[in-house]
């Protein structure tokens, strides 16, 4: 029932969210919802090439981050992740981030506390690295091609010093364990038995971090994620051209776009997979390359559903795996 009500909620968000932005570009629904229609099929069949790609580069990513002799197989977690990744997209505020650790212990016999430690470093990088992109596309924008305002340029440098932070970060993410036990500590929280649960599953998920973090594992993910992120910026790009937004959008400015879209679509504030957050990232991105709001929009919303067809696809594949793989938990 709880399941059923959040994503009710979820729904309510989204169609609020869409409906607000009709009315303010003045879109029909009919314009709003159709312009998926332009993309050809090779288009479409290249954009999901990619996207299948970004797939087994983020299984890979997973899988590097957990101690050698523990390590599941490639295709398990690409199971895994497929599975786990229709579940974040689609349930509200990221609540479905959770199901990773279910089916790493279920089919992958991990342990909850190395798949949360996987999961968590992944996350950082993915934030680390998209920082990192958008801020190399405002600095690329704001040179002398002109193609951007002037506070692209404190912008873009405000966004790689994000990055190195966000990085450090994931070198070192047991720290943020150390700062939840500061703080059941001062609140007297470690002294429920709630809080003494908690600080057990800390403590193990910190000692975890520092595995992750052992023997170059940090690293080598991080070396995983710049073409992972190449891959999606450029599924976006693809689309972007397919769907006639403009013929002469580079990976620059579809990476800055694209990148807003993906950062509010980060945030656990999301509706019904993404809807409404990313369109927003979206419209801001492109409006600032002075792209008109109707059609940043409706692009904004037609290249959301190619997307949310893509993971459903891998999804129901994820899961159909899953199911024909014994049970290790």
């Amino acid at each position: 029932m709880k399941t059923a009500l959040r994503l009710l909620l979820s729904l309510a968000i989204a169609a609020l969210l869409l409906w607000g932005f009709a009315a303010w570009s003045g879109l029909t629904a009919a314009e709003l919802f159709g312009a998926w229609r332009e993309v050809s099929l090779a288009t479409w069949a290249t954009a999901l090439g990619l996207h299948a790609a970004v797939y087994v580069l983020r299984a890979w990513r997973f899988r590097v981050l957990f101690p050698p002799g523990e390590r599941p197989g490639l295709g398990a977690l690409l199971a895994v992740g497929a599975a786990h990744n229709l579940a974040a997209y689609v349930l509200p505020a990221k609540t479905g981030e959770a199901t990773f650790v279910l089916y790493a212990q279920r089919v992958c016999g991990a342990s909850g506390s190395r798949a949360l430690a996987s999961l968590i470093t992944s996350r950082l990088l993915d934030l680390c690295t998209v920082c990192a992109g958008l801020g190399v596309a405002c600095a690329v924008l704001a040179s002398a091609r002109g193609d951007g305002p002037a506070w692209f340029a404190p912008l873009g440098a405000a966004l790689v010093a994000l990055a190195v932070v966000v990085g450090a970060l994931a070198w070192k993410s047991h720290r943020l364990v150390d700062v939840y036990t500061a703080v059941a500590r001062w609140t007297r929280l470690d002294r429920t038995r709630p809080g003494a649960r908690a600080g057990d599953l800390a403590r193990r998920v910190a000692l975890a971090l520092r595995e992750a973090g052992g023997e170059g594992r940090v690293v080598a993910a991080a070396l995983i994620s710049a073409p992972q992120w190449l891959g999606i910026f450029l599924f976006y790009g693809v689309l972007v051209r397919g769907l006639g937004l403009s013929e002469t959008v580079d990976l620059s400015q579809a990476a800055l776009g694209s990148g807003l879209a993906v950062v509010a679509n980060l945030l656990p504030i999301n509706g019904f997979a993404g809807f409404g957050t990313q369109e927003a990232g979206w419209v801001v991105g492109f409006g600032a390359l002075g792209v008109p709001k109707d059609v940043a929009t409706a692009t904004s919303v037609g290249v959301h559903l190619i997307q949310l067809g893509n993971v459903v696809l891998f999804g129901l594949l994820g899961h159909a795996a899953l199911a024909l793989m014994p049970r290790r938990d």
